[in-house]
């Protein structure tokens, strides 16, 4: 299955009820978040913890192990017990980044874990400040050709979605483009409205207020089709065919996990992401419910792994 149709949101709300599923979690259960409280990662695991909980019959609870860009956690939850009651929250770098730009990491990306569901993809939209010359994705690449390197984008530090999607973006379009990274998206996009930066590639959540503001203009998507976070943007993909890219979030589970608890865990996530609840509420964060099967986000993530190591191999990208 392809990235695109794993990804499709309305394509994939459709599981077995967790009724179906004789496993049922003896004591409460875990979601560990690589991230500190207070981020969309944090806020998404506790949409989904509570009514996850009244469907398995046990409280689901959200604990924050940030550190060592998602290794803290990671190594938790996979020297922790298999017995499917904690799950790891997984953003791109656990799994698929880390892997391809750090020479050594504490954990084996694919081996310690299973797969357990698809939770949300958020596409990310291309700002500059309301002054900016270019009004289109066409006027930045005209503009970055006539001066190469003299236009920069931001990101939230070298390896963060914001800077490979920028590096995806200068790779098709046959560019070059300087790259400015910050600790995090809002100084860079402090920089960006100051004009000491051009332009920044980041999720919609975090820049579609300062656009309806008026304080930052948007040009267009990263998604291959609109967004509905922001359907009257065109799609990056519209100038640039094969640039598709959102932020991808799911869980896995240690290895050794039984399937029949893998199994009840994702009919019972499936059946919340498909409540309309909770499609509202992710739709209020910039992003689209997934769902789907363990083989399905298998296959995503192998996906994304090629995608990405073919930019980061270009483009020479590490971290020490």
């Amino acid at each position: 299955m392809d990235r695109r149709t794993l990804l499709a949101a309305a394509g994939v709300l459709a599981a077995g009820p967790a009724s179906a599923q004789a496993w049922r979690p003896p004591r409460p259960m875990k979601i560990m978040v690589p991230l500190a409280p207070g981020g969309t990662a944090d806020t998404i695991a506790r949409i989904i913890a509570d009514p996850t909980a009244a469907i398995l019959g046990q409280p689901v609870l959200v604990e924050n192990r940030p550190g060592g860009s998602g290794a803290v956690a990671a190594i938790a939850v996979a020297r922790g017990p298999a017995d499917g009651l904690t799950l790891l929250y997984c953003s791109p770098s656990i799994q698929i980044l880390n892997p391809l730009m750090m020479r050594n990491i504490p954990y084996d990306a694919m081996a310690d874990f299973t797969p357990v569901i698809a939770l949300m993809r958020a596409p990310k939209i291309l700002v500059v400040r309301p002054d900016f010359p270019a009004r289109s994705v066409e006027d930045i690449i005209a503009l970055a050709k006539s001066r190469p390197g003299g236009l920069s984008y931001a990101s939230a530090g070298i390896g963060s979605s914001a800077h490979l999607a920028g590096a995806l973006f200068a790779q098709l379009a046959g560019i070059e483009l300087l790259h400015i990274p910050y600790r995090g998206t809002a100084p860079g996009v402090q920089d960006l409205m100051g004009g000491r930066v051009d332009m920044i590639l980041d999720t919609a959540a975090a820049l579609l207020p300062l656009v309806r503001e008026g304080r930052l203009r948007a040009l267009a998507v990263s998604t291959a089709e609109p967004a509905r976070a922001a359907p009257e943007l065109p799609p990056i993909a519209r100038t640039l065919p094969g640039f598709d890219d959102a932020s991808f979030n799911y869980l896995i589970a240690p290895t050794r996990t039984p399937p029949e608890a893998i199994a009840a865990i994702n009919a019972a996530i499936n059946e919340v992401l498909a409540q309309p609840a909770t499609r509202e509420r992710f739709e209020a964060l910039g992003a689209e419910p997934v769902g789907g099967t363990p083989e399905q986000l298998a296959a995503a993530v192998q996906s994304e792994i090629d995608r990405w190591r073919a930019v980061i191999t270009a483009q020479r990208i590490t971290i020490e």
